[in-house]
């Protein structure tokens, strides 16, 4: 197992493919982990890309601190991981909260190594309407267990709309949230809901893709992936019509693909 040692000892687990071509490095969602982007890391390694992806601090196999689970602390790590491994013409992808992560590294450490952005239902640019987060962290304090249960069966997913979302999955889900330490996992909702991420995107002076689905009961395109949009110049939009939150999973062929032609440099237009 591969660790970067952060700024104030923590051990960040990363995952490595790896391979001589241009780097993807993958930001998963909360309370998740880098296994959320197995499958993505697997399809961009196959077709030639070194493949990276990390778990947050608190989250998976990293070292679960009692300080540190806030934005900037996350940029930190990364960028720890980046200069450790000594990544340039970096490619971002970063979904829900790894959107914000992601971001918030650009805020903080510039655009010299990144040659793209990839928001996939982004918590960017902040704003998020409150009240269903208080819902999350009241629930993550009362019986955390319970509450990854129900946000898989429900919206997470979008299961309680369209009831077709594998049982493996929903599992998976629930196996990599309850991997999370119970304060990381708190505090990290606390984290991005309260952001503002707007100074951040102003600092976005590369090829971006934003990835949203318009039916996204988590994080609703309409205050995020719209907006983040607008905020970054020159940016891509693409709407998922009937998509949830859970692209990576839900929609794997068409992320995989958008990802791997915007990546490679192809044409990319808004459909």
């Amino acid at each position: 197992m591969s660790f970067v040692i952060a700024d104030d000892g923590a051990r960040i687990f990363y995952q490595d493919w790896e391979l001589d071509g241009p780097p993807v490095l993958f930001s998963h969602g909360w309370p998740l982990n880098s296994d959320a982007w197995e499958a993505a890391a697997l399809f961009l390694a196959r077709h030639g890309h070194r493949a990276v992806a990390h778990d947050r601090r608190g989250h998976g196999r990293s070292s679960r601190t009692w300080f540190g689970n806030d934005m900037d602390t996350y940029a930190d790590d990364l960028d720890c991981l980046i200069e450790h491994l000594d990544l340039r013409d970096l490619t971002l992808v970063g979904h829900s909260t790894g959107g914000g992560e992601i971001v918030r590294y650009i805020g903080r450490y510039g655009t010299g190594r990144i040659a793209r952005v990839v928001l996939v239902g982004a918590v960017t640019p902040g704003g998020l309407p409150a009240e269903p987060f208080d819902e999350i962290r009241a629930a993550e304090l009362a019986d955390r267990a319970q509450l990854y249960r129900d946000l898989a069966d429900g919206p997470f997913f979008g299961h309680n709309r369209k009831g077709d979302v594998t049982q493996g999955l929903r599992d998976a889900f629930w196996s990599r949230s309850m991997a999370c330490g119970h304060r990381a996992a708190y505090e990290c909702a606390a984290a991005f809901t309260a952001a503002d991420f707007r100074p951040d995107l102003a600092k976005i002076d590369v090829p971006t893709l934003v990835i949203h689905g318009d039916d996204d009961q988590i994080v609703p395109i309409e205050v995020s992936g719209e907006r983040s949009a607008a905020l970054i110049d020159g940016a891509i939009l693409k709407v998922y019509e009937g998509g949830g939150h859970a692209l990576p999973d839900t929609d794997r062929d068409r992320l995989h693909a958008d990802i791997l032609e915007f990546v490679s440099g192809g044409a990319t237009s808004p459909r």
